[in-house]
């Protein structure tokens, strides 16, 4: 437990940080869910609306340190070549 009065200010603040970073990441994953569930459903033209709004998420992401830059170019990149793949099969 916090004794002094900055230390306790700073334990409030980093609970209410953890809440937020854990909702982003949270909306972060769903949406990468969706997208990926309207692919395997050869549902294209939802898919094309997700990716979107799902890279979107991703760089706001990485850009507050979220998540690794790398790590959001690497998930957009796996979202493009799977809806690309996934076409040519269908």
């Amino acid at each position: 437990m916090p004794n002094t009065k900055g230390a306790k200010k700073r334990l409030r603040q980093s609970i209410v940080r953890r809440d937020r970073n854990r909702a982003r990441k949270t909306r972060v994953r769903n949406s990468l869910t969706k997208f990926r569930e309207a692919v395997a459903a050869k549902n294209f033209e939802a898919a094309k609306v997700l990716a979107l709004s799902t890279t979107k998420l991703l760089d706001k992401a990485a850009s507050n340190g979220l998540i690794h830059p790398n790590k959001a170019a690497r998930l957009k990149s796996r979202m493009v070549h799977l809806m690309l793949t996934s076409q040519n099969a269908a």
